[in-house]
């Protein structure tokens, strides 16, 4: 990114999480500040979703972000990931579920529904700390809208 050039979306979110842990703001109060869930905030401003102009404009507000950082929160992404595997433990935790228990909630969800698939788009998130004895647990909720394949 120079003086002339318009950042990009993976510059937008340098920008953001350097001002995120300058400020010392969690991804909630962020989130809270601008009106939006934790993890929809997160992901837009990790560049994976696009933001509303009023959206964009309330997180560089919160972050004390310059103008010129709006256009890229509000350009579409393109959902790319960097690696086949991921690497970070955190993720390939998540991927190596979708792994073992991937055709597994296929076949549950298609008894239960039919033949189709759970929106990604129609779709919301949460996570939450379940406190527990024997170790804090993380509980994901993934709600997404179901959508039958058509038959033509």
């Amino acid at each position: 990114m120079t003086a002339e050039t318009p950042p990009s979306k993976s510059d937008a979110t340098a920008l953001i999480l350097a001002a995120k842990a300058a400020k010392g703001l969690s991804w909630e109060a962020i989130a809270e500040a601008v009106g939006m869930s934790p993890v929809w905030t997160t992901s837009a401003a990790l560049g994976m979703n696009s933001m509303s102009p009023a959206t964009a404009e309330a997180l560089v507000a919160v972050l004390d972000l310059p103008a010129a950082v709006v256009p890229a929160l509000v350009a579409f992404p393109t959902k790319v990931w960097d690696q086949t595997v991921p690497t970070d433990p955190a993720i390939y935790r998540l991927y190596e579920i979708v792994g073992v228990y991937g055709p597994t909630l296929k076949e549950v969800i298609q008894e239960k529904f039919g033949d189709g698939i759970m929106s990604a788009i129609d779709f919301t998130m949460e996570v939450e700390k379940v406190e527990d004895p024997k170790g804090d647990r993380v509980k994901v909720t993934m709600i997404g809208k179901f959508l039958p394949y058509k038959a033509w």
